[in-house]
């Protein structure tokens, strides 16, 4: 195994060709350090899920931004750094919206657990009105979220189910449960989702 300071310049050299041979390069950077930045993530994430999805859409910003990674004077440090902060913003995220996603969420797979008395559930008003405030969201969001929701995917799952970047993904289920719980507005308890700090 190499050492810190070896593994350091291998990156900096797959960094190297990137810049020469272009983006598609990116995926000889992916072999050579997804695994441990999927380890490093799981440190501060404490999930494999989370870890993958943190990771996976760093690598994503890498391609999108990657003179940031290249005039970087340590390319292995700051692509850590990259995946350590978006660690931090799954878990800023989870926890702003875990309560919020587990309402919903129970909503949500009652009205998958039995699509073929859908009326019926929506005669209910509590269920009406989240079913309701799903047929308002943006298709696109809508699927991420019910993928996320019922599905239990991972960012990265369901990237590979839309044929989207896993940072897609993320933001458009962020943007849904937004919009979900601005639709819903008072119709969340209290105690759900609307603490103090909540922005």
């Amino acid at each position: 195994m190499a050492t810190q300071p070896e593994f350091s310049e291998t990156v900096r050299k797959q960094v190297e060709t990137i810049s020469q041979h272009g983006i598609p390069a990116v995926a000889g950077l992916y072999d050579l350090t997804s695994i441990r930045l999927v380890r490093f993530a799981a440190t501060v994430t404490r999930s494999q899920h989370d870890a993958e999805d943190a990771v996976a859409t760093a690598l994503l910003k890498v391609v999108s931004e990657f003179d940031l990674l290249y005039r970087a004077r340590n390319p292995w440090a700051f692509l850590l750094q990259m995946v350590r902060n978006e660690a931090l913003l799954i878990l800023r995220r989870k926890k702003r919206w875990r309560v919020v996603a587990s309402k919903l969420g129970e909503c949500l797979a009652d009205l998958l657990i039995a699509p073929a008395k859908l009326e019926a559930i929506e005669s209910q008003e509590s269920m009406q009105q989240v079913w309701m405030a799903m047929r308002r969201l943006p298709t696109e969001q809508a699927e991420v979220v019910a993928l996320k929701i019922w599905e239990e995917f991972t960012f990265h799952q369901i990237a590979l189910t839309l044929d989207i970047p896993p940072a897609t993904a993320a933001s458009r289920y962020r943007y849904g449960l937004a919009k979900l719980s601005e639709f819903l507005g008072t119709e969340i308890p209290q105690e759900v989702g609307d603490s103090p700090n909540r922005p």
